[in-house]
């Protein structure tokens, strides 16, 4: 691959797709100095939903690139609005974005022709997908590579999501990572958080999700400028902190720095301070204890506040060993 520094931009890409109804869609990618704005901007003709999900198909697929270079922002456009239930077009955003970076070379003739969907952009698979007629099953066979989701780790954890009533429920947060090498990367002087992304919450989310994350690899010691990261959240509408814990552990079991549990890691906390390591207590004990009674199971490993344990209910350490499932109450990270 042709290091961005010294391979010249294109201003323009576009990749076309044939749709399911035998309409001819285009998309559109441009590259302009970011300057504070979203590394990705996505826009389809009355359609804001549709675009949304663009910019997070494009965000995924970035994952396993070679290079991060966050210095422009692209922005992708669809000539019309396909209907709602048509994805085709997504394996042509992500070529469009990759062209317009000088990741894959612009075709001197005629717009290449991609179509392909996919549930694991963040892994680089891709389903159903041509490109120019040529079947492919990863994005990495574009290039001859071998598929780059076995060079991917990711690990789900999870959390007690509470509301109030019915809806009440074990929630799973999936943090994966992709190794990195930050001297080679054309965007070496990207700040950590550039590195991770969590394309499905909305900004504010995003933004403690990356301090939380960014935080934590600080007081590991031995993670930063290593890692790109996705983040992806099994319910990703829900209010406050209280997964931060989980999605810590997620990801310090993605890049090792942890044993992995026999079943699922259970976890809740929350910190002012990750770059401390310290674990810090969060709301709604009672009903989040209980939860967690009830839906642990053999082989799960709970973690909690420290400052809960003096407050857990009688005997939930004893009905937790019965199940065959282990707690503890910690006050730092890394000392499990």
């Amino acid at each position: 691959m042709t290091s961005l520094a010294k391979t010249p931009l294109p201003l323009n890409a576009a990749c076309a797709c044939v749709l399911a109804d035998g309409r001819r869609l285009t998309i559109t990618a441009s590259r302009r100095p970011r300057a504070n704005r979203a590394d990705v901007k996505c826009t389809v003709p009355g359609a804001p939903a549709m675009a949304e999900r663009m910019q997070q198909v494009v965000r995924l697929a970035r994952h396993t690139e070679p290079f991060l270079d966050s210095r422009d922002q692209v922005v992708l456009s669809m000539d019309f609005s396909p209907d709602a239930g048509q994805r085709e077009w997504e394996l042509a955003a992500v070529l469009a974005d990759r062209m317009v970076r000088g990741l894959r070379p612009v075709p001197a003739d005629a717009p290449l022709t991609a179509q392909g969907w996919s549930d694991r952009w963040h892994l680089g698979q891709v389903s159903d997908a041509l490109v120019d007629g040529v079947v492919i099953g990863h994005l990495g066979a574009l290039d001859g590579h071998a598929d780059l989701a076995s060079a991917v780790s990711g690990v789900r954890t999870w959390f007690p999501l509470h509301s109030g009533g019915i809806n009440d429920a074990l929630a799973w947060v999936e943090v994966s990572v992709f190794a990195i090498d930050a001297d080679a990367d054309a965007g070496a002087n990207a700040s950590e958080e550039d590195t991770i992304t969590a394309p499905e919450l909305d900004l504010a989310a995003q933004q403690d999700v990356r301090q939380a994350l960014a935080g934590a690899r600080h007081f590991d010691g031995h993670g930063l400028g290593r890692w790109r990261t996705v983040v992806r959240f099994g319910q990703p509408r829900f209010q406050g902190g209280s997964y931060q814990l989980a999605l810590v552990m997620a990801d310090r079991l993605a890049r090792g720095r942890e044993f992995v549990p026999r079943g699922r890691l259970i976890a809740t906390g929350t910190s002012s301070a990750w770059h401390a390591g310290v674990v810090e207590s969060v709301a709604g004990r009672e009903p989040k204890l209980a939860l967690i009674a009830t839906t642990a199971g053999p082989g799960d490993r709970v973690l909690l506040p420290a400052e809960w344990e003096t407050s857990l209910p009688p005997g939930f350490a004893v009905r937790l060993r019965e199940k065959g499932a282990s707690v503890a109450c910690i006050d730092r990270i890394g000392m499990i």
